[in-house]
């Protein structure tokens, strides 16, 4: 009798070579195709493309490209996603430059949204096959002109250009020491246009968990967070924009029964916001009315209480060619309290170095003293390990980093999907 280890040995060999009869051999590279790096983050299905445009070869490294296309997002007003595409020429076609731009609906399938854009990268390629070997095979057909559709006309628009969106859901989860459930739900409405920015959103949340410490005694820990905001924006010119922002918070965690703030503000970007999805750079100022009701004494032995601050932020958003960055430094103080403040500072960045080479790294650092709302009574050792409440802090600090190089074939044509899924099963 064989052994199971013989048995499968001999599957494995007619696995493999049934697989290597059947698996096409890799396309060997083609001197005359143009060579494309695609830097699209997790917004593309890269191995669709490649099967959609095969004409071109794909590249690993943006180094050894003739064309880079950067791929960039930011929402639409009306829930979606606009797409910018920026193909820039390297080499040979370096200095030939230009964008195009698609939107996705809110109500749009993944497969509609990655089939428009591969009809828009097709679009995008003809420039630059144009002006290479492959010109010669280069056939341009055009679609019947359908003289039925209409673009459609926001005067038209029932909504008046206003979207809402709900959303419910909630989980349960077990195992033999500890058990849990939650239940959250939000919704929002929204209506924007180049003058006028108007948002209205809420949230809701609970938690709760049980865990068993020993036969005779279990903890259960409870959240609860209720969040509504309210923002209308007016656009002053390229570069202006002033604002009405409100909020209503209720929290466990930060023993607030109600939390109100109103703040008006301005902001200015020094890039035209036109640019936003390549690049910001924006300071934005806001004075605020705070109206705040307490779930247990403070320890300043408050159970509400009124006060005024004022916020101060500057945040910077970059993506470009070598890489991406973005950053932000923010000043809070209660007016009322001066010495009740906060200072705090991120930022993170991914840089490609050289060839194959990349680095990334993202750092936050916090000063805190406004910490007013804490609770006078100390946290069960329970409470501090489930992270129940907020403890008190002067200072808070998270530092990430990671390298990664990669190197061999320049090629990155081939999609092959087997055991893509892996075969363990995981729970969590």
């Amino acid at each position: 009798m064989r052994s199971p280890i013989a048995v499968v040995c001999l599957i494995l060999s007619v696995c493999v070579s049934g697989t290597a009869a059947a698996q096409q051999p890799p396309l060997p590279p083609r001197p005359d195709a143009i060579r494309v790096f695609i830097d699209c983050n997790y917004y593309c299905e890269e191995d669709y493309l490649r099967r959609e445009i095969p004409i071109v070869d794909y590249m690993r490294d943006r180094k050894d490209a003739d064309v880079h296309l950067l791929v960039t997002t930011q929402s639409t007003g009306g829930g979606g996603t606009e797409y910018t595409l920026k193909f820039i020429g390297l080499g040979p076609y370096a200095g030939v430059e230009h964008t195009l731009k698609f939107s996705a609906l809110q109500t749009a399938t993944a497969d509609e949204t990655r089939k428009q854009m591969a009809e828009v990268i097709k679009r995008g390629l003809i420039r630059y096959i144009a002006d290479s070997p492959q010109a010669a095979r280069l056939e341009i057909t055009f679609g019947s002109d359908d003289k039925t559709a209409t673009k459609a006309d926001p005067k038209k628009d029932p909504w008046n250009l206003w979207v809402f969106r709900t959303n419910f859901g909630g989980s349960f989860r077990g195992e033999r020491s500890n058990k849990g459930r939650s239940i959250r739900g939000s919704a929002s409405a929204n209506r924007t246009t180049d003058a006028w920015k108007i948002s209205f959103s809420s949230s809701t949340y609970y938690s709760e968990d049980t865990y068993e410490l020993s036969e005779d005694e279990t903890f259960t820990s409870v959240s609860r967070d209720f969040d509504a905001n309210s923002t209308v924006v007016k656009s002053l010119t390229p570069h202006w924009s002033a604002g009405l922002l409100g909020s209503a918070t209720s929290s466990t965690y930060y023993n607030y029964r109600m939390r109100t703030r109103i703040a008006p503000g301005v902001e200015y970007n020094f890039f035209p916001y036109s640019q936003s999805t390549r690049r910001m750079l924006t300071v934005q100022y806001t004075v605020g009315l705070d109206n705040i009701n307490y779930h247990e004494v403070t320890i300043f032995d408050k159970t509400k209480e009124t006060l005024t601050d004022h916020r101060l932020g500057t945040t910077l958003s970059l993506r470009q060619p070598w890489g991406t960055a973005s950053g932000q430094v923010a000043f809070s103080q209660y007016l009322t309290h001066p010495d009740k403040y906060s200072i705090s500072a991120y930022g993170s960045t991914n840089v490609r170095l050289f060839k194959g080479f990349s680095f990334n790294v993202y750092t936050s650092l916090a000063r805190t003293r406004d910490q007013i709302y804490l609770p006078r009574g100390a946290a069960t050792t329970e409470e501090i390990l489930v992270r129940q409440h907020q403890l008190a802090t002067g200072y808070r600090y998270s530092v990430n980093f990671g390298i990664s190089y990669s190197f061999g074939s320049i090629f990155n044509n081939i999609v092959n999907p087997r055991f893509g899924g892996g075969g363990d099963i995981f729970f969590f």
